[in-house]
């Protein structure tokens, strides 16, 4: 019996990776570590600088810290809510290591414009795809888009196990290599470590589940992508702004984010009504007490500080009904316009 790193989690690898399109798919312990470990195995460590966003789960920040780097946080696309691809050319420096660009709520970032600066200056370029998978940019699926790419299989997410879990991207046959000897104590055989590695080994478990899950992901993602549809009908005429999708990409809708006006009064209203939601990052990465160590909370990032007051999630799952994305719409349409509606 294997209690990790069997053939469940080998079997998944091998899904995913035809998922992914790429070579190799390297399951680890949780989304974080997939990104810490990234870094470890591509070298950058202390005295290194990383780019990325504060618009993001703490985990990307986490990661970059823990690898020894400086996370260096940029402002995003207020369409898109990813990394602006100018604010990245912006942050450039002489320490500059890699880019992390975050798909967030399952929409790819800019991939070519920010492949494009990576090629320019030599940089090392990571996906954060927790939120991403199977979301598509120009035919091609997120984690096939850098030099590796990093998953969480957390709960909540459009793959989801019963626990933690995550897993590695890349088509590098080296970076693949150091990648599993690094989650997996730096193990080549018993009693032989060639490095130091981590204790971040993907369970049998987890991978068993996720392997079912997995057949069933690209349905669960249409379906996610038919409600979102549905929202953006119904609630034309709200003064909200509904997701933006740009030409060329396929969000996977992990989320179905909305700007609106008197968030907060909204969100209590919501409650009200019996309807679940979220107001994720409500304080962005660069405003946590955590990153004070890099001076963060000092940054001018204009966007990101105007969305952390109106960003709020609305229900998205695959198993949610039409009359069920009705009578929310319904819902916030009746806050902001009373009984009559705005339709």
């Amino acid at each position: 019996m294997q209690l990790f790193l069997g053939p469940n989690v080998q079997a998944l690898e091998q899904e995913f990776a035809e998922l992914c399109g790429v070579k190799h798919a390297i399951g680890v312990g949780s989304g974080t570590e997939a990104l810490h470990l990234c870094l470890r195995a591509l070298g950058i460590g202390p005295g290194d600088e990383v780019i990325t966003v504060a618009w993001t789960f703490i985990g990307t920040i986490e990661a970059i810290a823990h690898a020894g780097a400086t996370p260096v946080v940029v402002d995003i696309d207020p369409a898109t809510y990813c990394i602006d691809p100018q604010a990245i050319r912006s942050a450039v420096t002489e320490a500059t290591a890699a880019v992390i660009p975050v798909h967030i709520y399952g929409h790819p970032a800019a991939m070519e414009e920010i492949t494009r600066i990576c090629q320019e200056y030599d940089l090392k370029l990571i996906e954060d795809a927790a939120q991403a998978h199977g979301a598509l940019y120009q035919g091609r699926v997120c984690g096939s888009l850098g030099d590796c790419a990093a998953f969480s299989f957390y709960v909540s997410k459009n793959l989801g196990g019963y626990g933690e879990g995550g897993m590695i991207t890349t088509d590098n046959d080296a970076l693949a290599y150091q990648l599993r000897l690094l989650r997996n104590h730096g193990h080549v055989e018993k009693y032989r470590h060639q490095v130091i590695g981590y204790n971040s080994r993907l369970d049998e478990l987890q991978a068993a589940i996720l392997r079912v899950k997995l057949r069933r992901l690209q349905g669960g993602n249409q379906r996610r992508r038919q409600i979102a549809a549905l929202y953006n009908e119904l609630l034309a005429e709200a003064p909200v702004i509904t997701p933006h999708e740009v030409e060329g990409c396929v969000s996977c809708y992990h989320l179905y984010s909305l700007r609106a006006p008197h968030r907060d009064e909204l969100s209590q209203y919501l409650t009200e009504h019996g309807i679940g939601h979220q107001t994720h990052y409500r304080m962005p990465a660069h405003r946590q007490p955590a990153c004070k160590q890099w001076g963060l909370e000092c940054l001018h990032l204009p966007e990101t500080d105007k969305i952390a007051d109106q960003i709020i999630q609305l229900p998205i799952y695959p198993g949610m009904s039409d009359a069920q994305v009705q009578y929310v719409a319904d819902t916030v349409c009746k806050f902001y316009a009373g009984a009559r509606g705005c339709r």
